[in-house]
């Protein structure tokens, strides 16, 4: 059986936090358009993998966390900006874990830092995986399920030792993706006779952590390209989507998905989750599941030999 995973980075603000300017454009509409998402996982019935910002879990903050081991400048942006309900968002976290839909509530870190970074050492991954377990503890939520801010995949070991069972991995390389490609021709490969996003197989890495890795951004595809392709065929992510669903269907792959909230910032963005969600749904049957990452995680592990996915 395939499966459809579709994972999203509940950020907020916390994506840009290391930006000398908010963007405003992707920031206006943030939180309606979280609950918006929420509504519509509701009207498919299809459950998601949440990977959650853990400094959102707190009702309010003054900017300033003493004892946390990075330097006080990395939250300078939280503390001028002024907008709160940006930074802590604990009824936006209630609406995922009290939808009738059974999602994952998972972890983004505790303020978004790149692991990569050089000075994001062991000690500070522990002290942010700690804050965040802390924290989804006193809302009686187990996070099992781990996302890299930027999906920066780094300090595994940490990850393992802290209780995690999954990450989300890098979307294997394909030519459509070559940043070095100029927009019209990534557009073209949008089109119809565009190609179909990785099918990808989750792997126990050396650290007995499940990786799962990512297939297609579902915002990957923005502007005056998206535009043109769009006039000419239909919205090429939505197309790219409903080439994956259709290969994995009845296969023994995953086809992994994946945005941010606050990607999606007009009635556009909505229209393509109606979209993508509404042919997920339609899909669904005997040869495809939609599952979460810790669900796939468990899979994994503990699956007999002769279970197929």
């Amino acid at each position: 059986m395939g499966t459809v995973v579709i994972s999203l980075d509940a950020e907020l603000a916390w994506g840009f936090v290391d930006f000398p300017v908010l963007p405003s454009r992707r920031l206006a509409r943030a939180r309606e358009m979280w609950l918006e998402l929420v509504e519509l996982f509701e009207k498919y019935d299809l459950p998601a993998t949440w990977a959650v910002v853990g400094h959102l879990f707190l009702e309010d903050c003054d900017g300033r966390h003493p004892n946390h081991p990075l330097d006080a400048t990395w939250f300078d942006i939280e503390r001028s900006s002024g907008q709160e309900d940006l930074w802590c968002a604990p009824t936006l976290i209630d609406t995922v874990a009290d939808a009738s839909v059974d999602h994952e509530i998972a972890c983004h870190s505790f303020s978004h830092v790149n692991f990569q970074a050089s000075r994001v050492s062991k000690s500070v991954v522990t002290a942010e995986l700690g804050r965040c377990h802390k924290l989804a503890d006193r809302c009686g939520i187990e996070l099992s399920s781990f996302v890299f801010p930027r999906n920066r995949v780094a300090h595994r070991d940490v990850l393992a030792k802290s209780g995690f069972r999954c990450y989300r991995g890098r979307q294997p390389p394909c030519w459509h993706t070559d940043n070095r490609l100029t927009p019209l021709v990534r557009a073209v490969s949008g089109s119809p006779l565009g190609i179909t996003p990785p099918i990808v197989q989750p792997r126990v890495d050396d650290h007995g952590l499940v990786e799962i890795p990512a297939s297609l951004l579902l915002f990957c595809f923005e502007g005056w390209a998206r535009q043109i392709t769009e006039t000419l065929w239909a919205d090429p992510v939505v197309k790219m989507v409903q080439r994956g669903v259709d290969q994995v269907d009845g296969g023994d792959g995953i086809l992994h998905l994946w945005l941010h909230p606050n990607n999606l910032i007009n009635d556009a963005g909505i229209e393509r989750m109606e979209s993508v969600l509404s042919y997920i749904d339609q899909k669904r049957g005997p040869g495809l599941a939609v599952r979460t990452m810790d669900t796939v995680a468990q899979r994994t592990v503990g699956s007999a030999p002769q279970q197929t996915w």
